[in-house]
């Protein structure tokens, strides 16, 4: 993480914390970093105008001051546990799910103290078994559909048998809970759907060239838009 991911991510924290404040001993454990780097962060945050401040004494700390800045969402309580379902119930399963992490906090940070709770409550009650895709391979997954890059994979089918493929990432689908990655598949030139939870290893290359949409990319779009199945792409 750097600098300016650990500014947001400190700001996060402490709003989602609010109004109980947190010391710097807590927030330097909390972003393994050292405690001048946290204080230096934090007088950084404060001199530019964010609403952090800071309370002496025994129980005193960081905090956001909530009365000075509006909450850039404003969720009913029902709206509040149906986010907090689908970002628990992704968890570690989908693409983009270590991300839900930060979204959770951030939800839970700009609801009231009794929504907050009711939030969280509900979020434990809810249990995803472990995924079998490797988490190195949802990042790669993750990063080549989001800024349209070439994405090697090395590929096992169903027979077990592994391949390696180059695939110019077309978008995601979920069908019946498991995931796949669409797209065309410049080794065997035809579009295909690989379920991420047989892709082996997964690396990112150089950004996908802007093809013109031919039909079989058309049918393939088609496929995707009426979630029929997948057995002819596999």
């Amino acid at each position: 993480m750097n600098r300016t991911e650990r500014l947001y991510a400190l700001v996060d924290e402490l709003r989602a914390a609010a109004p109980r404040p947190r010391t710097v001993d807590w927030l330097a454990a909390r972003f393994d970093v050292s405690r001048r780097t946290i204080q230096r962060d934090l007088q950084a945050l404060a001199e530019t105008g964010s609403p952090v401040r800071f309370e002496s004494g025994r129980h005193g700390g960081w905090f956001i001051d909530r009365a000075a800045a509006l909450p850039p969402v404003n969720l009913t309580a029902d709206e509040a546990l149906a986010v907090a379902a689908a970002l628990a119930g992704a968890e570690g399963t989908s693409p983009f799910s270590a991300a839900g992490r930060s979204a959770m906090r951030k939800l839970a940070g700009v609801l009231g103290t009794a929504n907050a709770d009711e939030v969280r409550a509900f979020a434990e009650r809810i249990y995803v078994l472990p995924s079998a895709t490797r988490p190195d391979v949802l990042a790669a997954v993750e990063r080549a559909v989001a800024d349209e890059r070439v994405l090697w994979i090395r590929y096992a089918a169903a027979s077990g048998e592994e391949s390696e493929r180059e695939v110019e990432p077309g978008g995601l689908l979920s069908v019946d809970g498991a995931w796949y990655l669409v797209g065309w598949c410049r080794t065997r030139r035809a579009g295909r759907g690989f379920r991420l939870n047989r892709v082996r290893a997964a690396e990112v290359r150089g950004p996908a060239p802007h093809r013109a949409l031919t039909d079989l990319d058309r049918d393939l779009a088609d496929r995707v838009r009426r979630a029929e199945t997948l057995r002819s792409l596999l």
